[in-house]
This record gives C-alpha cells, structure tokens and sequence, in this order.
C-alpha cells in the first residue's frame, strides 16, 4: 500500500465524520437514555455514542485497513501503515442526551505521531471545520457557505478576552475546577461553558473564543480540534513548555495564550 497524501486522509475523515454526524443528527431516538458510565455515574454513555463509533471505524478501516485506531468508546488498534485514526465519535454526550445543540464529531488522523488532519463536524450548527497540517484551517456550511478560511481574532488585552472552559465528572476535581473559574473570571471579561471541546477549540478558531482551558481532556478531546486552532493561527499547549494533554490543555490567540497559561499555573488548573 502506498503512503497516503494528505489530501486522501482528510476526505475520509470529512466523509466518515459527514455520516457519523447525519446518524447522531437524524437517529437520535425520543426516548434515548444511558447505556453506560465512565469515569462518574454522571459521566455517561449512550448508545449513539458506541454507534458513531462502530460507524466512523467500520468505514476508515473499510478504506484503509492497516491503520491504527484510538477512540473514546474502546476502539484500540496498533496498526501497521504509520496511520493512526484519534476519534470522539460524539464530543458532547451529556449535550447530546439532554438535546442542547453543542455537540460535534471529532477526528483527527496522526502520521508517525504527528498530527496531521483534523476534522470537527457541528451537526446542529451545520458546520464543519478541518485542518491539514501546514494547510491552514477552513470552516464550511452554516453561515460559512463552501468553504471560508479560519483565523482567530486580534489579542485583545487578557481583562477583555473572553475564554471558554469545562468541567470534569469527577467530583473532587470539579469543585477544584470551580475554585478555579471563580478566581479567574475578575481577570477575563467572562468564562463560557459550551460542553464540548471539540466545538471549543474550533471556536477559538473561529475568532468566536479569545481562549480556552481545561483539565482531564484525553487525546480524543482534543486531537483534531487542537489542529484546526494552530492552523488558524491560534497557539496551544499545556502548563509552560509542554503540549496540551491530560493535565492541562490551553488554546488562545497570540497575545493571550501566555498570561492566560500564567494565570492558570499561578492558580494550579492543573492539580487538586
């Protein structure tokens, strides 16, 4: 098998994130309830989740059968081809299941480690964002028409940006969250809490976030939409000198993501 151009991995993940998104859209049932918990009873799982998934990975593997795969809901394999798939088939379950609109498919495909395609697609919003690595980053459907590129807004002072966040189902780690937020929101113009990162981050690419924060993301959070935001021109990271991960996870326009990433390690965001 020949190695894959970019330009190939990015259409599957359009198409495979395209009809995961109509089946989350157009299948979700009346009366759809929890199939399972993860970290916390609130923490919750439903059955469209593991249908998503079943969906995006049955359809990747069909295209490109000795590729590796990590996804939210147990989808585990090494591979063979360098290619490894990173997938949040509903990004925004508790959203999901309460029927609030803030909610996407997320899918990101890794290269040798490196993330190279990113794809989110906002189903409610009728959007869909995507990023190639060194490609820049475009947004298209909704108010976007076929295709607009994305950049994030001009800094504006750390007091006047608006930043977004989210919260753990974990109990101990979330009443420390709140500390948190409360000591940061007199530093910010104002804290929103959508409930999905995916969406979050690409917001920040959108020019419609100055930043965002979270602890206890996993690789699947964040992989795509962490793409999408550094193509359009957003910086991203973790606490100082390292990348996003588990126990810190910031994205920010130029100007703002350094004091905000002050701020939070000056309030410990990132431990208990």
């Amino acid at each position: 098998m020949t190695e894959p151009n970019l330009s190939e991995l990015l259409d599957l993940a359009l198409e495979a994130a395209r009809r995961a998104g109509e089946l989350l859209r157009d299948g979700r049932p009346a009366d759809l309830g929890v199939a399972a918990t993860k970290s916390s009873p609130i923490d919750v799982v439903t059955e469209m989740d593991i249908a998503a998934e079943k969906l995006i990975t049955g359809f990747l593997a069909e295209h490109r059968p000795r590729d590796g795969f990590l996804g939210e809901e147990g989808a585990s394999a090494p591979g063979s081809s360098g290619i490894r798939w990173v997938i949040d088939p509903l990004d925004g379950t508790v959203n999901y299941l309460y029927g609030l609109p803030t909610w996407a498919v997320s899918i990101a495909a890794e290269r040798d480690g490196e993330r190279v395609v990113g794809v989110v697609e906002a189903p409610m919003r009728g959007e869909t964002y995507r990023a190639v690595l060194g490609g820049g980053a475009y947004v298209s459907g909704g108010a976007y028409g076929t295709g607009t590129v994305l950049r994030c807004r001009p800094a504006p002072p750390l007091d006047q940006a608006l930043v977004s966040t989210g919260f753990n189902y974990v109990a101990g780690v979330r009443a420390h969250q709140a500390d948190v937020a409360q000591r940061m929101i007199p530093r910010l113009r104002d804290i929103r809490r959508g409930g999905s990162a995916a969406v979050d981050l690409c917001d920040v690419a959108a020019g419609r976030l100055d930043g965002y924060y979270e602890r206890g993301l996993h690789p699947w959070d964040l992989a795509a939409g962490d793409l999408i935001a550094r193509e359009a021109g957003a910086r991203t990271g973790g606490r100082p000198g390292r990348p996003a991960d588990g126990d810190l996870t910031v994205a920010a326009v130029p100007g703002v993501f350094e004091p905000l990433q002050a701020l939070l390690e000056e309030f410990g965001a990132w431990h208990d």
